[in-house]
């Protein structure tokens, strides 16, 4: 059975086919000038097989997050990222370009487009942005970050989960990006069984807390209700950090979910 748990931002632990994969890693409580507003969910660091980096923007790759990771983890990246990774103390490092692919132990990870920039700000290495489909137990679309393109129809045989952004951390959302109206609309294009909201709800700017606090805390809701307007036959249940979901069996129809309605006080 496949297990999601939910981090918070792009941070994901995905359990499939016996093979633990953390994405996107923020694993602290401050990046820069961005907080977080929710309590850090913590997990057994030291069982992750290998982490899923989708581009090296600081929120989707923070180093200070990896160290906290055993130095002999594997490290998936996008082309052009390795030596970045390799510098930080991760040996062991896979680039994937579009349409390249790696295994661990029974799952296949498969890189596939993304439409957002990726290069590293404000001086780093540029490597293009990423999502993965993983073949485990179920077929899973992690998108990292990205807008709506076409070719996600592409991706749509068979997909029993979709990992999605709908949102930011700040009070503005720039290209490159999906909104939750984008993102459910995305989601007739990909016909998955499962669909998971990310990036939102987490990270803030540092003494921003009363503004455009909608922009923080509603894109999961209005997903999850924009989804299930012009989606219905696709699962959405609404999580926060710490949420965890387990994938049924093909022949049943919702996921075993403990979702909470509501976020935390902030």
């Amino acid at each position: 059975m496949t297990r999601l748990t939910w981090l918070g931002h792009s941070t994901v632990l995905l359990e499939t086919a016996g093979v633990r994969l953390l994405t996107d890693p923020v694993l602290r409580a401050r990046i820069g000038p961005v907080g977080r507003r929710l309590d850090l969910v913590e997990i057994d660091l030291a069982t992750v097989d290998a982490v899923l980096i989708s581009h090296l923007h600081h929120d989707h790759l923070d180093l200070p997050s990896m160290r906290l990771l055993p130095p002999e983890v594997r490290v998936i990246v996008p082309s052009g990222a390795g030596a970045l990774l390799r510098g930080s103390g991760f040996p062991n490092v896979t680039e994937l370009a579009v349409g390249e692919s790696t295994t661990w132990g029974s799952a296949v990870i498969e890189a596939v487009p993304a439409r957002h920039e990726g290069r590293r700000q404000p001086f780093g290495p540029n490597a293009p942005a990423l999502g993965f489909r993983i073949a485990g137990e179920d077929v899973i679309y992690f998108a990292g970050d990205t807008d709506i393109f076409p070719e996600m129809a592409g991706l749509a045989t068979d997909l029993d989960l979709a990992i999605l952004p709908v949102g930011g951390w700040g009070p503005t959302l720039r290209g490159g990006h999906m909104d939750a109206v984008r993102a459910a609309k995305a989601l007739t294009l990909l016909r998955p069984r499962t669909a998971v909201a990310i990036h939102w709800g987490t990270l803030w700017p540092i003494g921003m807390g009363r503004v455009r606090r909608a922009r923080f805390e509603e894109p999961g809701r209005r997903f999850v209700d924009e989804a299930r307007r012009i989606a219905p036959l696709v699962s959405v249940p609404l999580l926060v950090p710490g949420d965890r979901i387990e994938l049924p069996a093909r022949e049943t129809s919702a996921p075993l979910a403990h979702p909470i309605d509501q976020l935390p006080p902030s």
